[in-house]
């Protein structure tokens, strides 16, 4: 579990400063919000990276995590700027363990 919030901590602070520094940015709370939606991700997909959970509940997990990212987009935003986050979550998430099906392990853990 430690891990896992250092990978999150770890993806918004690399996402928010990629944000800030090399893309004009005119408002950076929406930048703050896609990087925790990015952070999110990663964090979730490594802590998600065992044999304890089913595909069933990985899937569970992760479609409520992109639930909670639009609905709290969608107070603090709008819908339109909500999305771009579940867009960046999905990316990462998938990414993640596209990654981890060619390892002869299936894991990026091990």
């Amino acid at each position: 579990m430690k891990k896992a919030v250092l990978f999150f901590l770890l993806g918004t602070a690399i996402s928010f400063a990629f944000n800030y520094f090399f893309l004009d940015s005119e408002n950076i709370t929406l930048d703050l919000f896609y990087a925790v939606a990015l952070g999110l991700s990663w964090g979730l997909s490594y802590y998600l990276d065992t044999p304890e959970f089913s595909i069933g509940q990985k899937l569970l997990i992760s479609f409520s995590a992109m639930a909670l990212l639009v609905i709290v987009g969608t107070l603090i935003f709008n819908l339109e700027l909500a999305i771009p986050a579940i867009l960046k979550f999905s990316t990462v998430f998938v990414a993640y363990y596209v990654v981890a099906s060619v390892r002869s392990t299936k894991s990026l853990r091990k």
